[in-house]
């Protein structure tokens, strides 16, 4: 691709057309099948009749007093030192601009001054210009001792147990302490696809075998890596004395109020506090203290057979898997283990500094499709979690401990540390609109007052300590709230959203960024309709929601909130990118995972492009006078969503995942080439890429 002028605007590409006969979102049909069960087909599960968000009005926050609470921020944030992003002269305003914004620069935000890739169909990851890649680790390869290298035809359990798993989706890299140029990456391994892991699968007979392979595919890894100073590329460290494996089949401790609960036992444990496995897990975070969460998502679609009213708020089957596992193992079985699927929906925390701890699945965070978990401080030093719901019209939450980290990597401080999402209050979020519901039409037209945004309150579900636990919802007791989290927030009227899925705080402004996906089903048939939090009907798109908390303290009950990013084509009028000019920025849509780099820009990643083109990954600056500008960094091949993401000062890692996932696909009729070439087998894995002259990404 060429490289515009400096004094030129980036015209955008014309937009390939949606594909027919896709999913909701863009995704492929196999993609729907494998990954959640074919969520997106099956009746909302949220059928409450929660408050919209323009109708509630008790309780709320004067628009005027979070104005303040925002200029608060704004001070407290600068007092911190905190980061004007590509701050520019005052010029006059370009045609389309937003109040305050300059003309577009070609020039960018600090940390996105890159050539734009554009739009694409390619089977391959594509970089700007000026940038290098390589694949650090692919499905299959051996980073424990003893693991035998990858072999399609000849796959075990107990190779793969040994090897990288299937489907990498969050990243991680943490910092090695006395070993040069080395990193540990940690990696998800979200589902498996066995269509097109092995040769001639047949989806109505699994054989043990296979079934076995698809459990040690699943879980988590953590894989030391090394820099190469020359050439920028990352590489794994086989054997390092930190590589793990976790599977389906790990054993995990069950912390918190469920945690000994009788709705936890099963007849292989009578205790209530020892599971099997971790599944279908997504997204993720780090810790101040050096672990890592993994969010369980769509856990549903392992457990077979269920015929109880309260699985059906969780989107429980009543016949056969996809999978068929439940003719392997009783436990997947619901009408045989009853209690099973209780022991899965959770915030799974992992030490990866320790390869002999065992995990833990934390109940206290509450139960659910969980896409992430991601962590920051309370000025005293108290952990706050936020994590989303990835369903239809399902809620987001927060966590706030009650006790705080301790400082230094001794013993009795990383035991401390481990306990802290065990004590504390869940809450789930309630959101009211500023504008009146008359000018909400659900074509995503603003309202007269400029902006899509109003104020929100947490509400409270549990709170433990180490004498007990207290429910706050009428009806449930606390180990009920913990395991039917969902039925909690629609007892308390939580606010109705489309699929929150990643959560991220801005760690330069304390601002709190939610990716909402899309939601097809919004305002159709006897859904809920468009709200001023969710202002399109059959929104398909997706957009991003941008929370202040109140004197911008992470344990505050009351936060104002805009929406920052409503995404899809900029011709369409219904798109908006925080008044950024709309002819200088990339297309984007259904925004899933995100990171921030130093600099305070966000990184957006995409799952099931809705413009037909593949996904990507896209950086917005969200401060100074460029707020807005979006770019697109990279694109992943044929059938792929991006995953990840991980950004550094000079080095951006993404995992690629599903590559090839595209209906009609299979080992012998490959969708796609990626990573090795025709011939070989198509390959889950994560990329690397860095500036080829070495310097820092984007400046």
């Amino acid at each position: 691709m060429g490289i515009q002028g400096e004094s030129k605007v980036r015209k955008l590409l014309p937009l390939i057309g949606t594909p027919s006969g896709s999913h909701p979102g863009g995704r492929s049909a196999m993609t729907c099948r494998f990954r959640c069960g074919d969520a997106c087909f099956h009746e909302v599960p949220n059928t409450s009749d929660n408050e919209y968000v323009g109708d509630v009005i008790a309780g709320a926050l004067s628009r005027r007093s979070m104005m303040r609470a925002a200029a608060v921020v704004t001070v407290a944030a600068a007092g911190a030192g905190a980061v004007t992003v590509g701050a520019a002269p005052e010029a006059q305003a370009a045609p389309g601009a937003g109040k305050g914004h300059g003309p577009a620069k070609p020039k960018g935000a600090r940390g996105l001054r890159f050539t734009p890739v554009a739009p694409n169909k390619e089977d391959a990851v594509v970089v700007p210009d000026g940038y290098r890649q390589n694949v650090v680790v692919r499905w299959g390869e051996p980073i424990l001792r003893g693991a035998p290298a990858f072999d399609p035809e000849r796959q075990s359990a107990k190779a793969q147990a040994g090897q990288f798993g299937y489907n990498n989706d969050f990243l991680a890299l943490l910092p090695l302490p006395g070993e040069r140029d080395r990193q540990l990456l940690v990696a998800n391994h979200e589902y498996t696809d066995e269509v097109l892991m092995f040769r001639g699968y047949d989806p109505a007979n699994p054989t043990r075998e296979q079934v076995e392979i698809a459990w040690a595919a699943h879980g988590l890894s953590v894989v030391a890596v090394e820099e190469d100073r020359r050439t920028g590329k990352l590489t794994v460290v086989n054997r390092h004395h930190l590589n793990r494996r976790v599977t389906a089949t790990t054993e995990f401790r069950l912390t918190g109020p469920a945690a000994g609960s009788d709705l936890l036992k099963t007849s292989a444990d009578r205790t209530g506090r020892k599971v099997l496995g971790t599944l279908n897990n997504c997204s993720g975070g780090t810790t101040p203290w050096g672990t890592t969460l993994h969010g369980e998502e769509n856990f549903n679609q392992y457990f077979a057979n269920s015929s109880r009213a309260t699985d059906k708020r969780y989107g429980i089957g009543t016949g056969a898997t996809e999978r068929k596992w439940e003719r392997f193992d009783k436990r997947f079985d619901v009408s045989q283990e009853p209690n099973e699927v209780h022991r899965f929906g959770y915030v799974v925390e992992l030490d990866p500094y320790d390869p002999d701890s065992t995990p833990r699945k934390h109940t206290l965070l509450g139960r659910f499709k969980h896409e992430a978990a991601t962590v920051r401080l309370t000025r005293d030093g108290r952990p706050v979690v936020y994590t989303g719901d990835d369903e239809r019209f399902d809620y987001f939450y927060k966590f706030v401990g009650s006790k705080r980290m301790k400082k230094g990597g001794g013993r009795a401080a990383r035991e401390h540390n481990l306990s802290l999402l065990d004590e504390g209050t869940l809450y789930v979020a309630k959101l009211t609109g500023d504008s009146p519901a008359i000018e909400i039409d659900g074509t995503g037209k603003l309202p007269a007052d400029g902006e899509f945004d109003g104020s929100g309150v947490w509400i409270p579900l549990v709170t433990a300590d180490a004498h007990g636990a207290v429910s706050h919802v009428e009806g449930m007791t606390a180990e009920e709230v913990c395991v039917f989290t969902r039925l909690a927030g629609d007892k308390v009227g939580a606010t109705k959203m489309d699929r929150p899925e990643d959560i991220e705080p801005n760690p330069h402004t304390g601002k709190v960024y939610v990716a909402l996906t899309n939601n097809s089903n919004r305002g159709v048939g006897s859904n809920a309709p468009a709200d001023e939090a969710n202002p399109r009907n059959a929104n398909k798109h997706g957009h991003i929601l941008e929370l202040t908390e109140r004197w911008n303290q992470a344990d505050a009950t009351k936060f104002a909130w805009s929406l920052f990013l409503v995404a899809g084509d900029p011709k369409d009028p219904a798109t908006y990118f925080a008044g950024f000019p709309k002819e200088a920025v990339s297309p984007i849509s259904c925004p899933d995972n995100v990171a921030f780099d130093d600099h305070g820009n966000l990184w957006i990643s995409t799952d099931g492009n809705a413009l037909g083109t593949h996904d990507g990954l896209f950086g917005v600056a969200t401060a100074g006078e460029r707020r807005g500008e979006l770019k697109q960094f990279l694109t992943v091949p044929n059938g792929a969503e991006t995953c990840g993401p991980v950004v550094q000062d000079r080095r951006v890692l993404v995992a690629v995942q599903h590559p090839g996932e595209i209906d009609g696909a299979s080992v012998e009729n490959p969708a796609s080439t990626w990573p090795d070439g025709p011939g070989k087998i198509t390959r889950p894995a994560v990329v690397a890429v860095w500036r080829a002259d070495g310097r820092d990404i984007g400046v």
